[in-house]
């Protein structure tokens, strides 16, 4: 069935839905790779606070 409803609104609408449908995807792709990235500059940032506290003189 979504198969039929895609290639229905190509026949009615023409190439203009399927370019619509991958510019969306490609920006879901963006957005996945972007938030992996923050998580990971994330866990290094809480890393090298934890280090450099550990070093810090206490008092």
């Amino acid at each position: 069935m979504p198969g039929d409803v895609l290639f229905q609104l190509v026949s009615d609408h023409g190439p203009w839905v399927l370019l619509v449908f991958y510019l969306l995807y490609r920006d879901f792709q963006k957005d996945q790779a972007t938030r992996e990235v923050l998580s990971k500059n994330t866990t290094i940032l809480v890393e090298m606070t934890t280090l450099v506290r550990e070093r810090l003189p206490k008092g």
